[in-house]
């Protein structure tokens, strides 16, 4: 008898302890539904991208940037923490990087010129995205086979660089020795990606990209469109912060006048330059990230909220999904983008972690 006490004690209190559990959740918690709609947002979001993919393993913005693109949208899967070997999206990353790594030239370009405009971009991204997976890799001829392609790759961006230390939107033959900021940014993060995944990478190459960035930044921390000119800029400040980091640039004496920089002109509500906004987040939130503490909480709940609000309910295969359409490039393009921001706390690929 006694024992039967017991055990009716026990479930009188966890019948209690239930019944407040539902109260709570019935009441609203608003932290609990505010992680659910994200999740929510994020999950369709994903599912939505993963839709949009071809045949052929690409994604392209409008018939557009297909190597980047694809790079990115690769990313944004990533960040959900499935792999190519594994994940609910496994087969659209295999897809992705057969995709690449047929985009591979003799010259160590990957993607179209003809296809691929301001080719740089979607050859830095595909660097970025195809040395991520490196890491997760385990089967030895994949392995050799992105090796080779990344080796390749490094070569024709040190080729492509500069006598300023920049990179333009296509190689520096090709385009005269042009150079401008946001393409910079987007192969030094790259090439620091592929050195973390075991790929060599001449540091005088890195070393002259930080030169390059350090001239470009004005008195007030902006960070100007190029070597020539072009007046401070905050969506490449951001970029550059960013680039700086993955450099291991952590004490550069410049960071500190180009957060200031950007603190007065990137709050997450800002709304000014509107076409970039989603550029300009996509590498301040990486900084945020890193930084961590109270100033990630604040940016991210302020960040994650502006992203629910906005995003635009979508029919997929799998039931209700969503995309942003803002921007000048498109959907998938900021699509993807804003993903990667919401699930950096997801913590799945190296080049964004602490």
């Amino acid at each position: 008898m006694p024992r039967i006490g017991i055990n009716s004690e026990q479930t009188r209190w966890r019948w209690i302890i239930a019944a407040s559990l539902a109260l709570t959740i019935a009441v609203g918690s608003p932290c609990l539904a505010a992680n659910a709609e994200i999740d929510r947002v994020i999950e369709g979001g994903l599912d939505w991208l993963a839709g949009e993919q071809n045949r052929l393993g690409a994604w392209s913005a409008q018939g557009q940037y297909p190597a980047a693109m694809t790079a990115l949208c690769g990313l944004a899967l990533m960040s959900e923490g499935s792999t190519p070997n594994g994940g609910e999206y496994a087969a659209e990353l295999r897809k992705a990087v057969d995709y690449l790594v047929s985009q591979s030239r003799t010259n160590g370009l990957i993607g179209d010129p003809l296809r691929d405009d301001r080719y740089t971009y979607g050859h830095g991204f595909s660097m970025l995205f195809l040395s991520q997976v490196l890491g997760e890799e385990e089967d030895a001829q994949r392995r050799e086979q992105l090796i080779r392609v990344l080796e390749s790759a490094v070569v024709f961006t040190g080729k492509a660089q500069t006598a300023a230390g920049g990179w333009g939107y296509v190689s520096a033959k090709d385009g005269n020795g042009f150079d401008e900021g946001s393409t910079t940014i987007t192969q030094v993060q790259a090439l620091r990606s592929c050195r973390n995944a075991g790929i060599a990478v001449p540091k005088e190459i890195i070393d002259k990209a930080v030169r390059y960035i350090h001239r470009c930044t004005r008195p007030d921390g902006g960070v100007q469109y190029s070597s020539k000119g072009g007046g401070g800029r905050p969506a490449i400040t951001a970029a550059a912060i960013a680039c700086l980091y993955s450099a291991g640039e952590y004490d550069d004496n410049f960071v500190p006048r180009m957060m200031e920089y950007c603190e007065t002109r990137l709050g997450p509500e800002n709304a000014s330059n509107y076409g970039h906004w989603h550029y300009a987040h996509f590498y301040y939130s990486q900084v945020r990230y890193r930084e961590g503490g109270d100033s990630w909480e604040t940016y991210r709940r302020v960040t994650q909220r502006k992203l629910v609000r906005e995003a635009t309910s979508v029919a997929t295969p799998e039931g209700r999904g969503y995309s942003w359409n803002q921007g000048y490039i498109g959907a998938v393009y900021t699509t993807a983008l804003n993903l990667i921001i919401l699930q950096l706390d997801n913590a799945t690929l190296p080049i964004y972690s602490r």
